[in-house]
């Protein structure tokens, strides 16, 4: 165990977040950047005593589950999380369940584009984060805390108006569904959301076992919706790979009725988040 090592990255990576960064007011102004031991350890669960003998190289090693527990506390991402097991001489567990919420860079970028249609998906499809302009676009029902994007396209879940580009998102969201199924085995929600598309889709069940692959990238679709007309849009994807999530930005070519139709959609207001 290099414990000199493991006290420094712990200090440096406190340091590093803020009380918002983990959705705690941000209260009186503080001496230090980033948070306090006491609040390090709350988020935790272990002791305010233990985790200051951690910071001072006078800790015992800590268990994996200790570890696990300060990984998620200060928001490490998969290679920071591996990086402090190696050095609590550890190895590290496959992650426990995808991360389901965005990262405050990842909306501060979102508040940057007003006039993009974008979400962030986890991965299980779940929504986690959406613009004022993708609200908008696809209508309030995408946008509810417990939208997920595979239910909504296998189990008919909330209102589509997408007329082109269905069967293919279809394969899309299998294959990323059996991804994340191989990384997180033990996550119960996500065991949970595949055995109900898979009693409640036949056509699910017949991709399923096709065992698709699909890297993700660009792709188009035709939306006919109410009050803007028929929209031929592109759909390109970032990826956040710390947190195995999906940033999904929806335009439309330059110049083209249908990105006139996207710039109406340009309204100020916060990114939302999901559950």
């Amino acid at each position: 165990m290099a414990r000199q090592e493991l006290a420094r990255f712990l200090r440096e990576r406190r340091a590093g977040i803020g009380p918002r960064d983990v959705g705690l007011p941000d209260g009186a102004p503080r001496r230090t950047p980033g948070l306090r031991r006491e609040e390090v350890a709350e988020l935790a669960h272990i002791s305010v005593d233990y985790y200051v003998r951690l910071e001072q190289a006078r800790g015992p090693r800590p268990s994996p589950r200790v570890l696990d527990a300060l990984a998620g506390a200060l928001r490490l991402s998969p290679a920071e999380r591996s990086h402090l097991f190696g050095l609590a001489g550890s190895a590290a567990p496959p992650a426990a369940q995808p991360v389901r919420r965005v990262r405050p860079h990842v909306a501060r970028m979102l508040q940057r584009l007003p006039g993009t249609a974008a979400i962030v998906t986890d991965a299980g499809y779940g929504l986690v984060a959406w613009t004022p302009a993708a609200r908008t676009l696809f209508g309030a029902d995408l946008t509810r805390h417990t939208t997920n994007l595979a239910r909504r396209r296998f189990l008919g879940e909330g209102r589509t108006y997408e007329t082109s580009g269905a069967p293919e998102f279809g394969h899309i969201a299998v294959a990323r569904l059996r991804r994340a199924a191989e990384r997180y085995p033990q996550d119960a929600r996500l065991a949970q959301l595949i055995q109900e598309l898979r009693a409640g889709s036949e056509e699910f069940r017949e991709i399923w076992r096709t065992h698709p692959v699909h890297a993700p990238g660009h792709r188009t679709k035709t939306l006919d919706h109410p009050e803007l007309g028929r929209l031929r849009l592109n759909c390109d994807i970032l990826l956040v790979p710390e947190d195995d999530q999906e940033v999904v930005l929806v335009t439309a070519d330059p110049g083209s009725p249908s990105a006139r139709a996207l710039d109406s959609l340009a309204v100020a207001g916060p990114v939302s988040h999901g559950s």
